[in-house]
Order: structure tokens, then C-alpha cells, then sequence
């Protein structure tokens, strides 16, 4: 396994540990918190379903790149993507959220764990950063959960 490819792999662990970590120590009343005000209201709770519905529809796009695909279909609309995402996952608890996150982590991590440096270096569109590499995409797939557990932990007061 190349360097580039355990790099991707450990910051996906970590991730995950964090998040998980995070929302593990929730008192019930903090998952109904309102987190985002726009375009509707999101709260923790429906911030944990948009890192399932994200993780898991990422993946897939991934994993069309790296099989040579063209990635995301041009003109992606990831807006009406999450809130139909929003709708689908509504009514399901935060404890099968969690298991759900870490399943659909431990997805990517096997899928991620099987690249080549190779494999990083395809290019494909990513639904809202466009034309980039594999590798940046698996980047991003991390840094999109960092930039909403940043948001959390400042509404968390932590």
C-alpha cells in the first residue's frame, strides 16, 4: 500500500473516531439543537443524517472516478440532493444514524484501502469542488465532516 493511499487512510480513521466520539457524548436534548437556520432549518441530529446520505453518495461518485467514470453528472444540483436526503432520513434516530455513519466510513475505508497511486491521480468531477483528482476527492470526503464539526462544536459551545 502506497504512502499517499495510508495517509488518506488514517485521516479517515481519525474522522471518524472524532465524530463518532462527539455525537457519542450528546445529552438527548442537544440533538434537537438547530445548527444551520438555511436553506431550512438543520438540527445535530439532521447534520448526522447529511454525513450518512453524504459519505455514502460520495463513495459511490468516487468509486466512478477511480473505474475511469466522469464522477458527478455535470450540473449536480447537491442542494436538492440534500434535502431530498433530509426528507428520505428524517424519522430515523440518532443511535442508527451512528451505526450507519460508521458503516458507510468503514466502506469508504475498504474501498480507499484497495487504491493505487495511480487510482488518485484519475480525475473526476466532484459535485461541488468540480474537476479534481481522486485524491483531493478522498480528501474532501474528510474535510467536509471537519468543516461541519468545526460548526457543531462552535454552536456546542466547545
Amino acid at each position: 500500500m502506497s504512502e499517499r493511499v495510508e495517509r488518506l487512510l488514517r485521516r479517515l480513521e481519525k474522522g471518524l473516531n472524532k465524530t463518532l466520539s462527539f455525537f457519542n457524548a450528546l445529552s438527548p436534548a442537544q440533538w434537537s439543537v438547530v445548527l444551520y437556520e438555511e436553506p431550512y432549518p438543520w438540527t445535530v441530529r439532521d447534520l448526522l443524517a447529511h454525513f450518512v446520505a453524504a459519505e455514502e453518495g460520495l463513495l459511490q461518485i468516487g468509486q466512478d472516478i477511480a473505474q475511469g467514470g466522469p464522477g458527478a453528472p455535470e450540473g449536480f444540483d447537491y442542494d436538492a440532493y440534500n434535502a431530498a436526503e433530509h426528507q428520505r432520513r428524517a424519522g430515523i434516530p440518532p443511535e442508527q444514524l451512528l451505526k450507519d455513519l460508521e458503516a458507510a466510513r468503514r466502506q469508504t475505508i475498504e474501498w480507499v484501502r484497495g487504491l493505487t497511486d495511480a487510482d488518485l491521480d484519475k480525475v473526476g468531477r466532484h459535485p461541488a469542488l468540480g474537476e479534481i483528482t481522486l485524491e483531493t476527492f478522498i480528501e474532501a470526503i474528510y474535510g467536509h465532516q471537519l468543516l461541519h464539526m468545526r460548526d457543531l462544536m462552535n454552536a456546542m459551545g466547545r
